[in-house]
């Protein structure tokens, strides 16, 4: 069935299983309700009926700050049937994102999951003249609940059907149907407007790589309000496959086992986190069971991509599989067929390990102005897949490299631009319609898109050489002591790193090594501490040129996360908010005399 408009994928689902009976689900109080294609259809005919009793018209806008939920959906396929745009923000942004973003779009209504979030955004709403009303998903106590929507949608469905009929044919595939604001990492987050044809298009491009069906499942646990999980929900409502929200990220290893899922989205810092998880247990391991745990993952590590593996490596991983491997895929539900991850470099030693412990992995590469995907490595038994690179193009997208490096894409993919921006809109598409994604890039064999740095990203030297901290960060976080890295030095005679332990696996380290300590910010000033990270530092200082090697690093003790504000919603490092956190640590690394305090090399 060819889809003009989101909310076709409703009349879709009627008729490619209309009896099933998990089509969403989330869990309340440990047991998961679940919701049929039946519940599905009827609350977002509601919403769409209660928002026109309400006064909402085509164009106007509504905002939600909700975690993944069922309801989130019937909101979301309400709103775009009355021609409602929808507006998701996370939940997680800062004070100042919120209050700039909710004045920039002006919503009627706003829709938030819980009493936190309602006494933060409550203030701003209230100095924001079109906002009429906050809605909650949860209940709390004289705040108004979303089902009020629904109950009045129900007292006046003879009221509106047939006009709603009406609306639905006059909105076209060009109509706007969502807006996203990025995420900020520099500056005020940008509006993306996004169509109905530009959503859709990607997901058909997402549905000629990927073969899904009714039998299938997956467990969803990134941001919907990011555009990567939303069109990726969105595609797998095509061809219904059940949803199961996950509670939260702490909850992700539970739910897995729990709902066993076929396919799930994931970003890099998640799997590193399973990955280090993982060998944490193999270390605990005693004697032979030690051994042959770390014999499995060297041998893992030598796994060829696309298979090409001799037949004795083939026994050896076999016996490999079901010894050790085997118990990982068990831990991830075990009937995962694919992982599919994007949003940030993934460490090419993952990709590996993973697919040679049966877990396939295909890392993709995309942006909230693409819809987002733009490219995307293949599942393993197509051999289409590089480790390293981001993959092919997607069917439907096209992607050159620009004379200077940057990529460019191409497509009915590409955002219909920024929300009353028009000039910043022309600096990202010219005239030709190619979207400059602000990444550089090559080409490998032609086809699989290798993304090299951020154009934005990338810093000079003052010695006029150019430095990519994305590669160096990624090697740096290979070591079990690293939880997170920024590389700095623009402008600067060489570049240095402020480097965020992994304490736990630091704090084992240090009961070993007897380091004595009261708490993280002595732990870090220890010189036996400070000395085993230059190791690390050394270590891979090793395979670098002179100009991208590390001279000097220091180390922080605070938790880096989107709350706090040093992460993106999507865990992508917000470099100046942390250079301004960390302004007078930085400007100490680069004034210190050499040899005169820790961290150089």
């Amino acid at each position: 069935m060819e889809f003009l408009r989101t909310f076709d994928i409703l009349d879709n689902l009627k008729s490619l299983c209309p009896d099933k009976t998990d089509m969403l689900s989330a869990r309340e109080k440990g047991t998961w309700i679940n919701y049929s294609v039946k519940d599905y259809l009827n609350n977002a005919y509601q919403v769409s009926y209660g928002l026109m009793s309400l006064g909402l018209k085509k164009g106007d806008r509504i905002v939600s700050i909700s975690n993944n939920r069922p309801e989130w959906n019937f909101l979301d396929m309400g709103m775009a049937q009355a021609g409602v745009v929808h507006v998701p923000i996370y939940p997680t942004i800062s004070f100042e994102d919120y209050e700039y973003i909710l004045n920039h779009v002006e919503p009627s209504l706003i829709f938030i999951s819980d009493k936190q979030l309602h006494d933060k955004i409550a203030p701003i709403a209230k100095r924001i003249s079109s906002t009429k009303e906050i809605y909650s998903f949860n209940l709390i106590p004289h705040v108004k609940n979303w089902k009020e929507i629904i109950k009045l949608g129900q007292e006046n469905e003879s009221r509106f059907q047939d006009q709603l009929i009406k609306l639905k044919q006059e909105i076209t595939s060009d109509d706007l149907v969502t807006l996203i604001y990025t995420s900020g990492t520099t500056g005020n987050p940008k509006g993306v407007m996004l169509s109905h044809s530009n959503i859709l298009s990607n997901v058909d491009s997402i549905s000629k790589v990927f073969d899904f069906n009714t039998s299938h499942r997956t467990l969803s646990f990134l941001p919907i309000s990011h555009v990567f999980e939303r069109t990726i929900n969105y595609y797998f409502q095509t061809v219904g496959v059940s949803i199961f929200y996950a509670e939260n990220l702490g909850t992700i290893a539970e739910n897995l086992r729990e709902v066993k899922p076929h396919v799930f989205i994931s970003v890099p810092r998640l799997l590193e986190k399973t990955y280090d998880k993982i060998i944490a247990k193999g270390r605990d391991l005693h004697g032979i069971k030690k051994q042959i745990f770390f014999w499995a993952v060297n041998l893992g590590m030598k796994y060829k991509i696309p298979n090409s593996n001799s037949w004795f490596y083939k026994m050896k991983l076999k016996i490999a599989d079901k010894l050790i491997f085997s118990k990982w895929r068990e831990a991830l539900g075990g009937m995962v067929e694919i992982i599919v991850t994007g949003g940030a470099a993934l460490q090419p030693r993952l990709a590996v390990i993973f697919n040679a412990a049966g877990i396939p992995v295909a890392e993709g590469y995309g942006m909230t102005e693409a819809s987002p995907v733009i490219s995307t490595n293949r599942p393993p038994d197509t051999g289409e897949i590089r480790v390293g690179t981001v993959g092919p193009a997607v069917p439907g997208v096209e992607v050159k490299i620009a004379d200077d490096g940057e990529i460019l894409c191409r497509g009915k993919n590409v955002m219909c631009g920024y929300y009353k921006e028009p000039q910043l809109t022309r600096e990202v598409i010219d005239e030709e319609g190619w979207l400059h994604t602000g990444d550089i890039g090559i080409l490998v064999e032609d086809k699989y898109l290798k993304i090299t740095d951020r154009k934005k990203e990338i810093f000079k030297l003052s010695s006029g050489k150019y430095v990519a901290p994305q590669i160096i960060e990624n090697m740096l976080k290979e070591s079990s002591f690293i939880e997170q890295v920024m590389v700095i030095g623009e402008n600067q005679k060489f570049a240095s790193a402020l480097i965020l332990p992994d304490f736990n696996y630091l704090h084992n380290w240090a009961s070993i090594h007897n380091v004595n300590y009261r708490d993280n910010t002595e732990l870090i000033a220890d010189q036996q501490v400070i000395t085993r990270y230059q190791r690390v530092v050394n270590e891979m200082n090793k395979k670098l040129g002179t100009t991208d090697q590390i001279k000097r690093f220091r180390l922080v003790h605070e938790e880096w996360s989107p709350a706090t504000g040093e992460l993106s919603p999507t865990l992508k490092l917000k470099r100046k908010f942390l250079t301004q956190k960390y302004e007078s640590l930085i400007s100490e690394i680069f004034s210190v005399q050499k040899g005169a305090d820790n961290g150089d090399s």
